[in-house]
C-alpha cells in the first residue's frame, strides 16, 4: 500500500500584480519628480522675490539716486530740471475719495526738461478731473521712479491725443502729441507725500511685485501629496486582490 502526503496549496501568483503595478507605477514617478520639481522652483523663486522686496525697502530708506539713461528696476531716483507748464497731459481714470467726495480723475503729466539729457515725462500724480495744478518755477528735483513703456493693445482706450488724454503710458507716443521731437523711452513717477484737498497727489511708496511663490509651492507639494496618496491607495488594493 502507497501513502501519499497530502499535497500543499499551491503559492499565489505574484506576477500578475506586479505587471499590473508597474506602468502606474513609473508614471506615477515621472508625476511626482514633475510636481516636486515644480514646487522646489517656486521655493527657489520666492528667496529670489523675497531679496528684490528686500531691496526696494533698502532703496525706499535711501537717499535717491541720480537717474540715468538706464535706470535700475525698482530703484528710488532724482532727476533735475525745469517743469513746463504748456507741455502736459493726462494718463488714465480713477475714482478717488476727496473732501468733495468721489470724483473722477486721472493721473497728471508734465515735461521734465533736462540740459544734456532727452526730456522726459513725469506723473506728478492723481488730479480732479477739470483741475490744472499749478507747476513749480524754475530748477527742480523730482524723487520718484522709473517705469517702463507701455504699448497699446487691441483691447486698449483709444487716446484722445487732441485733449492730451492718454489710457495708454507710452512715452514716444505721448511726447509726440506735445510735440516734442524727441523724449525719454521711460516715465518718471513722481514720490511725495500727499495732503488733502492739495493736487496733485503723488505716489508715496515703490511699486512692489506680488509675492505669491509660497502659495504656489505649497499648491504644487500639495498635488505631489496627493498623488503618492492615491498610488499607494492603488497599491494596496491591487495586491489585496
Amino acid at each position: 500500500m502507497i501513502v501519499t502526503a497530502p499535497s500543499r496549496p499551491a503559492a499565489p501568483p505574484v506576477a500578475a500584480p506586479i505587471r499590473a503595478l508597474l506602468l502606474p507605477a513609473v508614471m506615477t514617478a515621472l508625476m511626482l519628480a514633475l510636481l516636486l520639481g515644480l514646487g522646489f522652483w517656486q521655493v527657489h523663486r520666492l528667496h529670489w522675490k523675497a531679496g528684490i522686496l528686500a531691496a526696494i525697502a533698502r532703496a525706499e530708506a535711501s537717499p535717491a539716486i541720480p537717474l540715468g539713461n538706464d535706470p535700475p528696476a525698482f530703484a528710488k531716483v532724482r532727476a533735475t530740471g525745469r517743469l513746463n507748464p504748456a507741455l502736459h497731459a493726462t494718463y488714465g481714470a480713477e475714482v478717488r475719495d476727496t473732501e468733495a467726495g468721489p470724483r473722477m480723475g486721472a493721473q497728471y503729466l508734465e515735461v521734465l526738461e533736462r540740459d544734456g539729457a532727452p526730456p522726459v515725462l513725469v506723473v506728478r500724480g492723481w488730479v480732479p478731473e477739470g483741475v490744472t495744478p499749478p507747476t513749480p518755477a524754475g530748477e527742480v528735483a523730482v524723487d520718484g521712479f522709473v517705469r517702463r513703456a507701455d504699448h497699446a493693445g487691441l483691447l486698449s482706450a483709444t487716446d484722445d491725443r487732441t485733449g492730451r488724454r492718454f489710457y495708454t503710458l507710452d512715452p514716444a507716443v505721448i511726447g509726440a502729441a506735445l510735440g516734442l521731437p524727441t523724449v525719454a523711452p521711460f516715465t518718471l513717477v513722481a514720490l511725495g507725500t500727499p495732503r488733502a484737498g492739495d493736487y496733485p497727489q503723488p505716489a508715496t511708496t515703490l511699486p512692489r511685485p506680488p509675492n505669491d511663490h509660497f502659495v504656489y509651492a505649497l499648491t504644487w507639494f500639495g498635488l505631489a501629496a496627493s498623488l503618492l496618496v492615491i498610488f499607494l491607495a492603488y497599491v494596496r488594493r491591487t495586491l489585496r486582490r
